[in-house]
């Protein structure tokens, strides 16, 4: 049984830092896709990062330059540290993982799994 389980997150003032984590129970595959997505699943949202198997990472333009997607695969975590926040980047974050490697993994999509959500809130 595959989990996503999410930590992280919080509450910080406009040019702060956070990081998020998403520790993957039980999700062993050697092609996969995994991101990270300011909306709840069902949503239809866009990712903001995403990394496929193959280590190559993808960002929405909002946030590159800001934000790293990265994966520990001793740990089998995702993380997503961010940086510079902005007002605007104040959501729920979703982690979600494929089974698959995706060309477009930023574009709206169902994927397999989700966590459960952790909020980051940023103020002016």
């Amino acid at each position: 049984q595959v989990q996503l389980v999410q930590s992280g997150g919080g509450s910080v003032q406009a040019g702060g830092s956070l990081r998020l984590s998403c520790a993957a129970f039980g999700y062993t595959y050697d092609n996969y896709c995994m991101r990270w997505v300011p909306q709840a699943p069902g949503e239809g949202g866009e990712g903001v990062g995403a990394v496929n198997s193959d280590g190559s990472t993808s960002y929405a333009d909002s946030v590159k330059g800001r934000f790293t997607i990265y994966k520990d695969n001793a740990k089998n975590t995702l993380y997503l540290q961010m940086d510079s926040l902005k007002p605007e980047d104040t959501a729920m974050y979703y982690c979600a993982a494929d089974t698959k490697w995706l060309l477009l993994p930023l574009r709206p999509k169902e994927y397999n799994y989700w966590g459960q959500g952790t909020q980051v809130t940023v103020s002016s």
